[in-house]
């Protein structure tokens, strides 16, 4: 089973560690590799990895909605958010899915008392934020947005009907997309700092969140990392059992 993940920066993944256990783990033998690709080089990636015959690849930043418009197939999950972070390769199809949101869903849990009901701040707008958004109203939480460019988050609020973070409320979780080292208002630091659980999407020396904000228990995103890696790699165990039925019909 011939894997892996592409984007720009790429150094930094921890993805082929983690993927290459989760073969490991499930006996099957294979490989994950991590490979640089630069925006705008996307189909002609897609194009060589299907040629030397790999099954999937995780996608991250900045190239998430350039995959989405090569796919040939999306799920509905990827057309409300309008990026992929997993592709599938089956025949002539290249199929897309997001499992973003349920990473960054999957580790609030973990640590939130109660998801349905709970109130999270959602702070960007990227592909990253826009899953975890529609992932957590799936889940039946109270979602809030806030962006650096309001025209940007303006649309998101309407196109999800969700409100506008409140600097003033202590949010149950606030789960940060934005890119490390970004520069923070007094009123945005405020907010984050009053809430319960703080979740950087950043990890390694990437997330810089913490020590911008002073806050030593913000979180980093491994945990997000790890989930949505698993999402996708069971995502890919299914593809393989369906391509080994089809084979030998």
């Amino acid at each position: 089973m011939k894997l892996g993940v592409i984007g720009d920066p790429i150094a930094h993944s921890q993805s082929p560690s983690l993927h290459r256990e989760f073969l490991s783990q499930a006996g099957i033998v294979g490989s994950y590799d991590a490979i640089l690709v630069h925006a705008g080089n996307v189909a002609m990636a897609i194009r060589l990895v299907r040629e030397i015959g790999y099954l999937g690849l995780n996608v991250t930043t900045p190239l998430k909605e350039e995959a989405y418009a090569n796919c040939t197939q999306v799920d509905e999950r990827a057309r409300v958010v309008g990026s992929v972070n997993t592709l599938t390769f089956l025949g002539e199809e290249i199929i897309g899915t997001t499992t973003d949101g349920i990473g960054a869903c999957d580790a609030l849990a973990k640590r939130l008392p109660h998801f349905v009901g709970a109130s999270i701040a959602v702070l960007g707008a990227g592909p990253t934020a826009r899953a975890a958004i529609d992932e957590a109203l799936r889940r039946g939480a109270r979602v809030a947005l806030w962006n650096r460019t309001e025209s940007r988050a303006a649309d998101l609020r309407a196109k999800f009907s969700i409100d506008a973070v409140d600097f003033e409320h202590a949010y149950d979780a606030v789960l940060s997309t934005l890119p490390p080292d970004a520069e923070l208002s007094d009123e945005l630091i405020h907010m984050i700092t009053r809430s319960s659980l703080v979740l950087d999407a950043n990890y390694g020396s990437r997330a810089t969140l913490a020590s911008s904000i002073g806050r030593a228990d913000v979180l980093d995103g491994i945990d997000m990392l790890v989930a949505q890696a698993r999402a996708s790699f069971a995502i890919w165990q299914r593809a393989a059992g369906s391509a080994e039925t089809r084979a030998d019909a």
